[in-house]
């Protein structure tokens, strides 16, 4: 599945699926929302490929069973927000402009679903920040990263603050946001930034290709079972097993265990 989303100013696209789709971010003061959605089909099907604006679209639809967040635009994953467009704000206008990128990004982080961002290239400000609201993020090795509000005398705005030290924890954190560091991705998984740090290859998507691979392999689980362990996870709340029990899916994975064959779960 690819979803082609649109936030606001400078777009950033997603490609890749081997023509199976692509995304586009904006992220500005626009106040446009469009969507488009397209879902991958085959052993595929499940999969949603997102450029990001409107989550709660998918939040509605039970056949999504993982995201990817990726770039159509060579070496850039999303460098934050449009500074040209920024520097010309008004002053009242700085505030609603930052409170539309927190509340989008929050959205992301609540999407009930597995988040996948594919770092193929530079994820800086804002668009780390995006990344840092997905479950899982994945990068090439080339890949550079880094909350560098600090050079233009502001901070974080968009849950940086907040969500780098519960992925890195808070000492190298503040390191790495009061020296407005950058870090490749070779040094972002050593830290603990990403899971995987991939070779880029000579197309620019070897992180999309590992994160459709991950994608692929969380597909076939149970798909309520993920939902309350995501939640149980981010909420760190045990009262999700006992909404998993009388699921149809439990039944069906029991089933298949006893008979021998892989389960076929239907997200009910």
């Amino acid at each position: 599945t690819t979803v082609y989303v649109r936030t606001g100013a400078e777009s950033v696209l997603c490609p890749r699926l081997n023509g199976h789709g692509a995304v586009t971010r904006y992220y500005s003061s626009d106040s446009k929302d469009d969507l488009h959605v397209r879902y991958l089909d085959g052993e595929d099907s499940g999969i949603v490929v997102v450029g990001i604006n409107r989550p709660k679209d998918i939040k509605k639809n039970k056949k999504v069973r993982s995201v990817i967040l990726c770039s159509l635009v060579p070496g850039i994953f999303c460098a934050g927000a449009d500074l040209k467009e920024r520097a010309k704000m008004h002053q009242s206008e700085v505030g609603p402009f930052v409170s539309k990128a927190r509340a989008l990004i929050t959205e992301l982080g609540n999407l009930p679903v597995p988040t996948i961002a594919a770092i193929d290239g530079a994820a800086l400000g804002g668009g780390l920040e995006m990344a840092l609201a997905c479950d899982i993020r994945i990068s090439s090795n080339t890949a550079k990263m880094g909350l560098v509000e600090t050079k233009l005398a502001i901070i974080p705005g968009a849950g940086g603050t907040q969500r780098l030290p519960r992925v890195i924890g808070v000492s190298l954190a503040k390191e790495l946001i009061f020296a407005a560091r950058v870090v490749d991705g070779t040094q972002a998984q050593q830290m603990g930034l990403v899971s995987h740090s991939v070779e880029q290859n000579n197309s620019g998507d070897a992180a999309y290709l590992r994160a459709l691979e991950l994608a692929r392999e969380i597909n076939p689980q149970g798909p309520i079972a993920i939902r309350m362990a995501k939640l149980a996870i981010n909420q760190g709340i045990e009262a999700c097993y006992s909404q998993v029990i009388p699921t149809k899916d439990r039944l069906e994975g029991l089933s298949a265990f006893k008979e021998k064959r892989q389960p076929q779960y239907k997200g009910e």
